[in-house]
């Protein structure tokens, strides 16, 4: 019975999306983004975590304010009712559902709810807040950009907060949120010139962050003193941990520098020059978190006491396989394409 009510619900969550995604009508869209927080509440307080019931209380508040701005939106645009003859309608309506659809993936100004959500989940659930879950806002988002330079500054928000946020945390649960606030930044940049690099961003991106979240889940791995504990005695583990957390830093020998690329490259082409270069001092802060976390993992050898038996778990030959794949697929890609 239990798993035929998850399945009931994860059903109900990838249908939604898709209505969200392929509606021809504002209400359409509505009503899928409502029956997606109604079906991913009982996925998130199903969990043993004490805490994912107040994790679950705070995602459908923020998300039922964010509708509700929504909906607001989508009646001031079917009325056609104006405020003042000063202010053009369209984009102040425009402007309003741009900014609900920002908190609802999670996005900086509007993130103050995200890192507190993630913090009360178990990793099944973050790989869903992460990956799933924002496809749906980002989509309807892609769709309705207007005010390049409104975007911008919502851009280098995210670069800001979540470098910023990001440096004295002990949780790996929040990092990963403050990553995903970044890499949104990014991907918004990519959506405003071109769409296909948004999906090819998006792509590599859940890749990498499932990749990172199975290996925590499989060894239990809440803080970053557990990462160091806890990888020492597995060494295949813990270079596989480092690869793809340097990969979705983006640093160049990884895959995840090839979305970036792209983005930069879009934005040159469309000369710009001032926004890319400022997204990349601004990530600098956000990557030296990352390159801390791995060098402290692989470093730091832990003497403390571990009264658990510890067995290195087996390595199946498909989880090798992909890991050896990431690790070369930014030059075999290079390779392939011809990238100019």
């Amino acid at each position: 019975m239990k798993k035929f009510y998850k399945i009931l619900f994860l059903s109900m969550l990838i249908i939604s999306t898709l209505i969200s995604i392929s509606s021809y009508s504002w209400m359409a869209m509505w009503m899928g983004l409502e029956i997606n927080v109604l079906s991913i509440i009982p996925i998130l307080n199903s969990s043993k975590n004490k805490l994912s019931s107040e994790s679950s209380i705070k995602y459908f508040i923020t998300q039922t304010i964010a509708s509700s701005v929504i909906l607001l939106s989508i009646i001031m645009m079917m009325i056609n009712s104006s405020f003042s003859s000063k202010i053009n309608q369209e984009s102040l309506i425009i402007f309003i559902m741009n900014s609900s659809l920002l908190m609802k993936m999670g996005m900086a100004p509007f993130h103050f709810w995200f890192p507190e959500v993630l913090e009360g989940l178990d990793w099944m659930n973050c790989m869903l807040m992460l990956t799933w879950q924002k496809i749906a806002p980002m989509v309807l988002f892609m769709l309705n950009i207007k005010f390049k330079s409104f975007m911008m500054i919502i851009i280098l928000m995210a670069m800001i907060v979540s470098g910023l946020m990001a440096f004295n945390q002990i949780s790996m649960r929040k990092i990963l949120a403050y990553s995903s606030i970044n890499h949104m930044g990014w991907m918004i940049a990519a959506m405003i010139y071109l769409q296909t690099t948004w999906m090819v961003y998006f792509l590599i991106y859940s890749i990498l962050t499932i990749n990172v979240i199975l290996i925590m889940n499989k060894n239990k791995i809440y803080f970053i003193n557990q990462l160091i504990q806890k990888l020492n005695f597995y060494p295949m583990i813990k270079i596989m941990f480092i690869i793809n957390f340097l990969s979705l830093a983006g640093i160049p020998p990884f895959l995840g520098f090839f979305p970036k690329w792209l983005t930069i490259q879009i934005m040159i082409q469309k000369s710009l020059i001032i926004l890319p270069v400022m997204m990349i001092i601004f990530t600098m802060m956000m990557i030296y978190v990352y390159i801390n976390i791995s060098l402290s993992t692989y470093l730091i050898k832990s003497n403390s006491m571990n009264w658990t038996i510890n067995i290195e778990p087996k390595m199946n030959y498909k989880t090798i396989m992909i890991n050896s794949i990431l690790l070369v697929s930014l030059i075999i890609i290079t390779l392939t394409f011809n990238l100019y």
